[in-house]
This record gives structure tokens, sequence and C-alpha cells, in this order.
């Protein structure tokens, strides 16, 4: 599957401050821009585009809200000493994506397109891009199936958006070694299943692993 079709660009017209670098966080800044793609059974991948990044509009029995179908990935994307902008091998994100997509049967992306448009949206918004050590921007495409019906059975219709955010360490200070906690009870991965694959299924079952840790570190 290969796509040939121009990424249309339309502008913000009203720029948001740029956030106080000493105070990025993770996750909850986001640039003015974002692009987003469609699918359609019978038509495939169509109308790549760059937009104002702004909250999207779903039925609301869309199937990504009722049979959770859909992936992401993330990367990240670095300024170097001479301006240059830099993605850490982004070609093995999209690898990835596929790989989750044939698990969730999501139609497949044309890797090298999507790549290029997560280049072109990175340009788009290259003022954005931290310079700080430590700080980076974070890139998130995600597919979300959003054809309105209420029955279990593959969605014909999605989007691919990606969104990018301007962000500090995950972990706040990035020096110190991350603890773990093994957790016996709640598990996300088994034989067969989708623990390999980068689906919001699997992190949502791993938050009632995360409280009870929380939990027996203050002592309830």
């Amino acid at each position: 599957m290969e796509m040939s079709q121009t990424i249309e660009i339309k502008r913000a017209s009203q720029l948001k401050a740029k956030p106080d670098p000493d105070n990025l966080g993770f996750g909850k800044i986001f640039t003015d821009h974002m692009f987003i793609m469609d699918y359609k059974e019978g038509k495939g991948w169509h109308t790549p585009r760059i937009v104002p990044y702004a909250p999207i509009t779903l039925d609301p029995s869309a199937i990504i809200f009722h049979y959770g179908q859909e992936v992401f990935e993330g990367m990240k994307a670095y300024k170097t000493e001479d301006g240059r902008i830099l993605l850490f091998r982004p070609e093995k994100n999209m690898q990835r994506m596929n790989q989750s997509n044939e698990r969730l049967d999501i139609p497949a992306i044309d890797e090298e397109f999507v790549v290029k448009a997560i280049k072109t949206l990175v340009d788009v918004e290259r003022d954005w891009v931290p310079t700080k050590p430590g700080q980076s921007l974070y890139i998130r495409p995600f597919i979300i199936a959003t054809e309105p019906y209420l029955g279990v059975r593959p969605s014909s219709e999605y989007q691919l958006i990606v969104i990018l955010s301007p962000v500090g360490s995950y972990y706040g200070d990035q020096m110190k070694p991350v603890k773990i906690y093994v957790e016996d009870d709640y598990v996300r991965a088994v034989k067969g299943g989708v623990g390999f694959t980068k689906t919001g299924g699997n992190y949502a079952s791993s938050l009632r692993a995360q409280t009870k840790d929380q939990s027996r570190r203050i002592g309830l």
C-alpha cells in the first residue's frame, strides 16, 4: 500500500504562547497543529491534512468508545546545537504501529507516508521543540475506530491523528533510578492476547495495579 497524496496544511490563525521551558512537565501542553487522515472501507486512507489543534467530534456510538479498537505510538523529536531537528528511527515506530494494527484488525498504514507526515508536522511546529537537556517534543500518533455502530466487528471507518507535546522527563527527576513494583494479581499479557500491542486497553488494565501500589506505599 502506497500513498502519493499531498498533505494539505491549514495554519492556525492565532498561535499559542510558548510554555515556560522550566515547567514543561509531561503530556500537559500541546502545540498549535495536528495531523489527521481518514479511512473509509472501499476508499482506503485519504485526505491527509495538518490543521489547527482542536477537539474532535465523534458520534456517541463510535466503535472506539464501546469496543476499544485503537492503537497508538510514541516517539520524540530533538533539537541539536546547530538547530537541526532529529527523530530517532521513526520508521521502526511505524512498523510497530502496523503490528498493532494487524492484531486489532485495523487497516495497515503506509509507513513511509506517515513518517513523511510526522516530519512535515514537526517542521511546521519546529519552534515548539525545546532545547534544554532532557527535553524533547513528544510525538503521539494514534488510530481510532470512528464508525457509529453498536456491534462487535471491526470498524469500517478510522482516523489517524498525530499530536505533539513539548515535554521534560516523564518521571521528573531524570537521573533518579525508577523503582518498580511487581504485581501478581493483575496482568495485561497472556499467550494469544494483545499484550505486545500499543493499545489503550493494555494501559487501562494496568491502572488497578498502579493504584494498589500507591495505596500500599501510603499504608491504606
